[in-house]
């Protein structure tokens, strides 16, 4: 397709937004108000510079008919598109019929879940006469989206996850903030049915609707720090203070420079970029927030509405409602093996850090071409982990999608206690000396083939014994396949052999504490040990294949490759609970090859 930037801007009526209640010292009333003023303000901005927007009814809006009617004329005039938000839930109405506090709609239990949705979605439409298309939450569990689809079948668009809402985000809001709801897609998906963090293998697995995540982050910043920064929310861009002011006024660069990386993500997906604004009152706060005064909040919204506006004007921008939106995405990836590629780059601290994000029915993984093209994130949609969320289940609170690797929550190569990290990487060694290639800075070429996506590196230069020994990497991930094909290749090598150590380090889990690993087997061809902390090893000479099975995450993860001169498999120990699965070959020239599968495990 032409190159495309997609565009969602989505308000949210939030008119008795929980943290104004009880932070802002105000009465409901002046809150209710004062939220009602800048949901107007906002519906203005988008107005003004030519967007439509998709308004997020919530509960609290249901019951005032200022907003209804504003909705239904907008609707009208502007072609803004009608939604049902299952946000804003907490106002008196709900609290005194579910008598609770609670606010989460993945969070109830399933009795409450059913009732919650059928209520509100039953007002919508007595108040506006039909059933809404689009939906959302900051997550919405498989449950939840299940029964939704079945009982409106006429929602075919929802908001369904937060990128990297974990403990990050925990850990920045004073412990305080219990949306555990890592590890999903930061891009728009089709949910399994089974899991709604995991993109859909099939039409027999597709839940019926097209997810779009809560905001758009910065894929790198994000990551690697507090995602609640990094965001294209201009209050985020505030929060993170990153903008200036001089005597022409206030000045934000950065929310721009986000934006732009956004559209540059057409390069790797067949033309295709999508962005999204979604944003409620509470952070136009009139008190200010963020030690920021309303000047400066209401400055940052016209200027990042305006500069979308600016870009739509020019042919660059297609803004479309949820529901456009998911009939455009169905249309443009008709197939759902069809990964989401992102191959993004330092914005914000002018470093040459590179780093490639990739999401298909089989994998969340990203390579950091900063550590050699090394593996710093992994989780094994293959496995489609059916657990629920809520009350009355195993996972109150904690939706996040199980890791096998995680850089930064189980640390990476950079670990004070060797091989204690999460890591997959390669050690290449000659003359008796090694190196990891993590300890190499590299960039990437993209393209993609009817085999699937490929990246390779800019070639790395190492000097082991005294010799240089030059490696061109090559990563392509097979489409439909659930596999991650590497290759090393030698360009230039000493007269010896050269030892290529191909391995992943890994453990599993959803924040920084391992989980019991005694249930995983490691396995070498037809030799097979039970994991007992002791850092036993199989190693086996010219192996087929060498894999791990961990049943508390239904996964097998293995690994082979061509012509190996030996696989092996290492058990970690008490101090050290992670595993660790290697391919090794001596050559003097050429390359080898080797294959990192995904699976569910049996």
């Amino acid at each position: 397709m032409d190159n495309q930037f997609v565009v969602n801007i989505i308000h949210r009526p939030e008119l008795s937004p929980e943290y104004a209640e009880r932070s802002g010292g105000k009465k409901a009333k002046a809150v209710s108000e004062e939220s009602l003023d800048i949901f107007l303000f906002q519906q203005e901005c988008a107005h003004k510079n030519g967007l439509k927007t998709t308004i997020h009814i919530t509960y609290a809006s249901l019951f005032n008919d200022l907003i209804v009617k504003t909705a239904k004329e907008h609707h009208e005039k502007y072609g803004d598109e009608i939604a049902l938000s299952l946000l804003g839930l907490p106002c008196k109405q709900f609290k005194d019929k579910y008598k609770t506090e609670d606010f989460c709609i993945w969070m109830f239990s399933k009795e409450d879940k059913r009732a919650i949705v059928d209520d509100v979605f039953s007002m919508f439409y007595e108040k506006f006469g039909f059933y809404p298309e689009s939906t959302g939450s900051y997550f919405l569990d498989a449950y939840t989206i299940n029964y939704i689809k079945e009982k409106y079948p006429s929602v075919k668009c929802a908001i369904a996850t937060c990128w990297e809402e974990g403990s990050k985000a925990y850990h920045t809001c004073n412990n305080s903030w219990y949306t555990f709801l890592d590890g999903g897609p930061w891009n728009p998906w089709i949910p399994s049915k089974i899991n709604s963090h995991c993109p859909a293998s099939s039409k027999e697995d597709d839940s019926g609707i097209v997810a779009i995540p809560h905001l758009s982050r910065d894929l790198l910043a994000c990551f690697d720090g507090n995602g609640s920064n990094f965001g294209t929310h201009p209050q985020n861009v505030i929060r993170g203070m990153i903008y200036y002011k001089d005597e022409k006024g206030w000045h934000f660069p950065y929310l721009y420079n986000l934006i732009d990386e956004y559209r540059h993500l057409a390069k790797y997906n067949d033309g295709y970029a999508y962005n999204m604004m979604f944003v409620g009152p509470g952070w136009l706060n009139k008190m200010g927030r963020w030690e920021a005064p309303y000047e400066l909040l209401r400055q940052s919204y016209e200027d990042g509405m305006k500069y979308y506006g600016d870009l739509k004007k020019e042919g660059k921008l297609r803004d479309m409602t949820m529901s456009e939106f998911a009939d455009f995405y169905r249309e443009s990836h008709p197939d759902y093996a069809t990964p989401e590629c992102a191959l993004w780059k330092d914005i914000l601290y002018g470093s040459n850090k590179e780093q490639f994000w990739y999401v298909d029915p089989y994998m969340r993984t990203c390579l950091d071409f900063n550590q050699g093209g090394a593996m710093i994130d992994l989780r094994p949609y293959a496995a489609r982990i059916p657990f629920e969320v809520g009350i009355g289940t195993d996972h109150v609170y904690d939706a996040t999608y199980p890791y096998l690797i995680q850089a930064n929550y189980r640390a990476g190569f950079f670990t004070h206690y060797a091989g204690a990290g999460t890591v997959k990487s390669c050690k290449v060694s000659y003359g008796g000396e090694s190196v990891d290639l993590c300890l190499t800075r590299t960039k990437a070429k993209f393209s993609k083939t009817e085999r699937g996506v490929s990246l390779v590196t800019k070639p790395v230069s190492v000097v082991l014994a005294g010799e240089e020994i030059v490696i061109e990497s090559t990563y392509t991930f097979l489409k439909g396949k659930g596999t991650l094909e590497i290759k090393r290749k030698l360009l230039k090598a000493p007269k010896g052999e050269v030892t290529f150590e191909e391995y992943i380090t890994a453990g599993y889990g959803n924040n920084e504490y391992q989980q019991d690993m005694s249930t995983v087997k490691l396995r070498v061809d037809d030799q097979e040990m039970p994991y007992d902390y002791k850092g036993k090893k199989i190693e086996v000479a010219h192996a087929k294949v060498a894999e791990v099975i961990i049943p508390d995450i239904q996964t097998k993860v293995s690994m082979c490759g061509e012509d190996v001169d030996s696989l092996d498999v290492e058990e970690g120990i008490a101090f050290s609970p992670i595993f660790r699965i290697a391919a090794k070959k001596a050559l003097k020239e050429g390359e080898f090859t080797t294959w990192l599968n995904l699976a569910k495990a049996d």
